[in-house]
């Protein structure tokens, strides 16, 4: 199943993102159940927030996912939502 976790920046976190990007980066490729991710950018560029799309068996293991992140664990996250998603179009339509 796949899962979009949508995770919104608190407020002038961008230093404690960046001294946790490795670790977030690690995680994330050690999951092995990322099938796309990357940053919500503000219209400067400047990292908003995080957008993942994870290919794992139920919402718990999505849950679980989020929560261990290194970035999440941190704390800088002032919101994160989970949504079950399903391809309609593009190289991941099963």
């Amino acid at each position: 199943m796949y899962f979009i976790i949508l995770a919104e920046d608190k407020p002038d976190s961008l230093e404690l993102r960046m001294n946790n990007r490795p670790a977030h980066l690690d995680y994330a490729q050690e999951q092995g159940c990322v099938t796309l991710a990357g940053p919500l950018l503000t219209e400067g560029d400047k990292p908003r927030g995080s957008m993942l799309i994870i290919d794992v068996p139920n919402r718990a293991a999505a849950e679980k996912f989020a929560a261990n992140d290194p970035y999440a664990k941190a704390g800088f996250f002032a919101k994160v939502e989970i949504i079950r998603w399903t391809p309609a179009f593009g190289p991941w339509k099963p």
